[in-house]
């Protein structure tokens, strides 16, 4: 083979070198020119077919162009790596005056996010928040509030027991022992509201959970009396409900009041004609209220004859299904971000 065909082996070699742009394109290269198979490798094999006089300077000029093509395979190798390297810090780079990316920002749950609606609107009506323990004893829960030991409400099948050998100890039923021992501590005039987590031992279903939430409340002084309570409440329900909202009491009994009333509101689903949510009556119960009965004013030292008060209970659950209607309590312990996040209207 003359030396002109090397140098255009040569040439032919370093243009597709140079034409190469990515790794798979370099190895492509050096099989077909460097491999064991490849063109230069050929080359050499041909040596032994050449006469003894031509090998030497035939060795020389393959061994060369072997050489050179080699040295150009890792220069153009390490150019190769340097174009992806930066071709990859290029599409991987940040630009650190771009705004950052706003992480997700969790949200109140819509049960915690009513406790706050109703609280505040009970502090412009000049009530204080009090709270109290979960854990409380069988005489705040129960006896105080004119519940004697053999009442129904005491049964196992209601109250959630926890065993001790000196005190009956429950998890408390309702919000109501608050009103004992705000009264054991103060002295009139009272305003508090009470919110908390109840449990009772129930079924669970659609409107029943054995863990729920109250908001009791609780007003004592001195000429205390229903129509104060049936205007706080009624202004209340409107604050909450719509100021359109029409209100309605009726006689009901609770052992810790006397006269007890249920407070209900017109139906605003239905505007009080009758649907599936208010049973077809019209109205829709929100709470139960009363005067504080006598006999709780006595166990507390109050004197009957100077001071009167009124209380009321409510479940905050239900006060979300109503004004939102939500058919099912059970969504909303169930921790499912798609119906959480239809409440995202409070930023913790």
């Amino acid at each position: 083979m003359s030396s002109e065909r090397i140098e255009a082996l040569l040439q032919r070699a370093l243009e597709e070198l140079h034409a190469a742009t990515t790794q798979d394109a370099l190895t492509e290269w050096h099989a077909r020119y460097l491999g064991r198979r490849g063109d230069v490798t050929a080359l050499l094999r041909q040596l032994g077919t050449l006469p003894p006089e031509e090998r030497p300077a035939f060795g020389r000029a393959a061994n060369a162009l072997k050489e050179e093509l080699q040295r150009a395979y890792e220069q153009r190798e390490r150019e190769i790596r340097e174009l992806e390297l930066a071709a990859r810090i290029a599409s991987e780079a940040v630009d650190v005056t771009l705004p950052g990316r706003v992480p997700p920002i969790g949200t109140l749950h819509p049960v915690t996010q009513m406790i706050r609606e109703v609280t505040d609107i009970f502090a412009h009506l000049g009530f204080q928040v009090v709270e109290g323990p979960e854990v409380e004893y069988g005489y705040y829960a129960f006896d105080a509030l004119n519940i004697p030991p053999e009442h129904p409400a005491r049964d196992v099948w209601d109250t959630i027991f926890i065993e001790s050998d000196q005190k009956e100890i429950v998890l408390r039923p309702h919000t109501s022992p608050m009103q004992i021992r705000v009264m054991q501590r103060r002295q009139p005039p009272i305003r508090v509201v009470v919110p908390g987590r109840c449990y009772r031992y129930e079924a669970v279903d659609a409107t029943h959970e054995w863990h729920f939430h109250q908001i009791e409340g609780l007003a004592v002084d001195e000429h205390i009396t229903m129509a104060d309570l049936k205007g706080t409440l009624a202004e209340f329900a409107r604050q909450l409900f719509g100021r359109e909202r029409r209100v309605r009491f009726r006689c009901d009994f609770f052992p810790f009041v006397e006269p007890g009333v249920d407070f209900a509101i017109d139906c605003m689903f239905c505007r009080g004609e009758g649907c599936r949510v208010c049973g077809n009556s019209g109205w829709i119960e929100i709470l139960g209220a009363g005067m504080v009965h006598p006999q709780v004013l006595r166990n507390v030292g109050y004197d009957p004859e100077r001071y009167s008060g009124w209380a009321f209970g409510m479940g905050v659950e239900r006060l979300v299904m109503l004004k939102y209607g939500v058919p099912d309590i059970r969504y909303f312990y169930q921790g499912d971000l798609r119906f959480l996040q239809q409440f995202d209207r409070i930023p913790v």
